[in-house]
C-alpha cells in the first residue's frame, strides 16, 4: 500500500507546508519515463518513512501553477521540505540511497 500523497495547491500547505515531519515533494508527470522509474522507489520510501516524513507527488501537468511557484523546469524534480521551507532538491531520478540520504539529514 502507497502512503504517498496527491497534492494539490488545496492541500499543499497543509501536507507540505504545515506538516510537522519533513516531506519529499516529487513534481512528476505522466508521460514522463524517469518520473515512472522513480514511483516505486518513492512508494517504498514512503512505507519505510511512514509517521516519520512524508512523500508528496504533484502532477506538474495538472498542478501547473505549484510547479512554478517551486521553480520546476524538468522533472522528476524531488524538493525536500522542513518546517515549510524547501531545503534540498533533486532533479532526475536517483537511487533510492541519494534520497533516503537527504531525508536521514533532515530527521
Amino acid at each position: 500500500m502507497s502512503s504517498e500523497i496527491e497534492l494539490t495547491k488545496d492541500n499543499f500547505k497543509t501536507e507540505v507546508l504545515d506538516s510537522a515531519v519533513p516531506v519529499v515533494v516529487d513534481f512528476w508527470a505522466t508521460w514522463c519515463g524517469p518520473c515512472k522509474a522513480i514511483g516505486p522507489v518513492l512508494s517504498e520510501l514512503a512505507a519505510a518513512y511512514a509517521g516519520r516524513a512524508k512523500i508528496g507527488k504533484v502532477n506538474s501537468e495538472q498542478q501547473a501553477e505549484l510547479a512554478g511557484e517551486y521553480g520546476v523546469i524538468s522533472i522528476p524534480t524531488l524538493i525536500f521540505f522542513k518546517n515549510g521551507q524547501p531545503v534540498d532538491q533533486i532533479t532526475g531520478a536517483v537511487p533510492k540511497n541519494v534520497i533516503s540520504k537527504k531525508l536521514d539529514a533532515l530527521l
